[in-house]
């Protein structure tokens, strides 16, 4: 054999070594999907972050509404003191939940990178459990958006009850259909927030489900 065809047949060998070596390095579609589920739980870290003190803030508001409706009129002063704190404790709450509502939808905009990379696996049992983890967890996502958006109502309410207080010619009527109102938001609100957890359940105990199948290492410290 001539140096030449030697020199051809190790350039050829060469090309297909690289080949061979970045498929074999290529991550399966498991994988990919796994670094996304992780990034996702990341991204979610800021939602966390507000569920504590939101319900510190509400607890306080809980206190100061209380204060307000002990009262009745009898310290029309003290009544606009307490309702402008209270007010100040609604604005606070309301940033936090935007923190939150920004979290998800980071979250969101991250595991919707799924859904091509769901059609890449090869077993048809596994692809089956990812489209029940991507299923689960979009209906989660749709939830929260009726959560968040009955709780922006609610903080409005909760706003203008308290301007309320701060009117002497304030009816009882009025009054009444103020908090009637607030109240059939928050039973909205706390129907949400248990399917939401319900959901959150759901999507962990798939996602737990998928790393098994697929044979992933768990991270157990979620």
């Amino acid at each position: 054999m001539s140096i030449l065809n030697k020199s051809r047949l190790l350039l050829v060998f060469i090309i297909v070594a690289i080949f061979l070596s970045g498929c074999m390095n290529k991550p399966k579609p498991e994988e990919k999907i796994y670094d996304i589920l992780e990034n996702v739980v990341a991204k979610e870290k800021d939602f966390e972050k507000q569920q504590e003190p939101l319900v510190k803030l509400e607890k306080r508001e809980k206190e100061l509404y209380d204060k307000i409706i002990n009262l009745g009129m009898k310290d029309f002063e003290e009544i606009k003191k307490l309702s402008d704190e209270a007010s100040t404790i609604v604005e606070k709450r309301k940033n936090h939940m935007e923190k939150e509502q920004k979290s998800i939808q980071a979250s969101k905009k991250e595991f919707e990178s799924l859904s091509p990379i769901i059609e890449e696996i090869e077993s048809q049992k596994l692809k089956a459990k990812a489209k029940k983890l991507y299923e689960i967890m979009m209906d989660r996502y749709k939830i929260h958006d009726t959560l968040y958006e009955d709780y922006s109502k609610a903080l409005q309410l909760d706003k203008e009850l308290y301007a309320m207080f701060k009117k002497e010619d304030l009816t009882l009527e009025q009054l009444e259909n103020q908090i009637s109102e607030i109240n059939e938001m928050y039973e909205k609100i706390l129907s949400s927030n248990k399917q939401f957890n319900e959901k959150t359940k759901d999507y962990n105990e798939a996602k737990l489900d998928f790393y098994k199948e697929a044979g992933l290492e768990i991270n157990t410290d979620e």
